[in-house]
This record gives C-alpha cells, structure tokens and sequence, in this order.
C-alpha cells in the first residue's frame, strides 16, 4: 500500500488522514467553525510523527479539492501545495462528491438496500445543490456517470435512482424529490454523510493505482460555480 496523505477542508469538518503499508490509516477528523487553519498543520505533523515517517518519504499527497465551502477549498489547496513543493511530492486532486460515494457503498444503510445507482447531493448555498449520479461497481470505487451538476434541488435527476445521500436532503427537504413521483423510502436515504479525510485517501489510492497523480503546480481549485454571493438586490428578491 502507498503512503498517502489526505486532507480535506472543503466542508464544516477539518479531516486528515495517513495510509501506512499493513496498518489501519491514522485519522484527526473534527467539525470546525473557522478554525481549521490552526488544525490542519499540527494534525500533520502529528500523526507523522505517530507513524514515524518523514513528509518527503511519503508516496504523494491528495487533497479535496471541491466542490465545497469556498474558503476552506482554497485553504486545503494552499496547505498541501506548500507541503507538496517543500517535500518534492506529487499530488492527487479528489472531488468532494467522489470522497462521499466512496464512503457511502460502505456503510450499513447502502449495503442493506442493495443499490446499484444513487446520486450524492450537497448544499452548495445560494439555493444551490452540486450533485453527481454513481453506480455501484463490484470490487471497485463508485463509477461517477458524467460530470459534477450545480442546479436548483428541484433539478436534481433522480429517474432510476435508487439511493441518495448528502446534506441536500436535510437543506431542502422534499424539493429534491421533484424528478420522481414518490419519495425514496427513509432507508435509501442519507442525509447524515459527508466528505472526509478518509473518502478523499479512497479515491487517491485507486488514482494512484493508474498513474492520476500530477505535479503540484498543476493543482487547482474545482469549484463548479464562479459566483460565491448574491448582491443585495439578489437576496431582497430571494427572501421576497
């Protein structure tokens, strides 16, 4: 197995995590208001330090790289493009949607309802959703079906879906049901996960695996939408 390091800031949770050869990975992973910038670094070095191993003998570093909170986007991105030029390592780009759909074929919920398609959500404020549509692949990592969507919740397209999960669900209730005639039942639902650390350390390893790995000064933001506020005039006309 590879060392990777994986971090991950693009949501309300400061998550980091470090996969060693033979061993369970080493996680810090807590909810944070504004405070991951003074976590992300000493959690770093910490659990360095509990592996024993050096920044510049791991293998690359992945970050999430978004779609997701705009300040936090760009602080991960920051952090791991300093530590990977310190180090002369090459990086691994992680979409937050990948990270979640990698974790969510886990869980208890999605096995036990034998899914084989779904479609992760998240807010992404302004009234916004970003969501992607999965399938289930044996063995495998979740295979994203196109590309990252940021539409209204009533255009999430949930035709011949069979699962869905992300805080889209709890943010805008029966608003993202709007593309099928009946709601999934609650035990296709998750409206509790999120990205983190570990999802992002998933998706690097099998990026890895078939050489996705790319030079740090390459590396970028995704952020799905340019605009990150409403003007004044557009919130007034929001609220009514």
């Amino acid at each position: 197995m590879t060392r990777i390091l994986a971090i991950d800031t693009s949501s309300a949770w400061c998550s980091v995590a470090l996969s060693l050869p033979n061993a369970v990975p080493l996680v810090r992973h807590q909810k944070v208001s504004a405070g991951a910038s003074q976590l992300i670094l000493p959690w770093v070095e910490e659990l360095l330090s509990e592996a024993a191993i050096k920044l510049s003998s791991l293998d690359a570093i992945a970050i999430g790289n978004g779609p997701g909170a705009f300040t936090g986007v760009r602080l991960g991105v920051a952090v791991v493009q300093g530590l990977a030029i310190a180090a002369k390592l090459p990086v691994i780009a992680v979409a937050s949607l990948d990270a979640i759909a990698s974790r969510l074929v886990l869980t208890p919920a999605y096995i036990s309802s034998g899914a084989q398609s779904f479609v992760v959500a998240i807010d992404a404020r302004m009234g916004e959703v970003y969501w992607a549509n999965y399938k289930k692949a044996d063995n495998q990592l979740p295979e994203r079906q196109g590309e990252i969507h940021l539409t209204t919740p009533e255009e999430i397209e949930l035709k011949n879906i069979d699962f869905l999960a992300g805080s889209a669900i709890p943010e805008f209730g029966d608003r993202v049901f709007t593309s099928i005639p009946n709601s999934l039942p609650s035990s296709h639902l998750d409206s509790a996960i999120g990205v983190d650390a570990l999802g992002v350390l998933a998706c690097a390893q099998d990026m890895w695996s078939k050489g996705l790995q790319q030079d740090v000064h390459l590396l970028e933001p995704l952020y799905i939408r340019n605009k990150v506020a409403l003007t004044s005039a557009e919130r007034s006309q929001q609220h009514g």
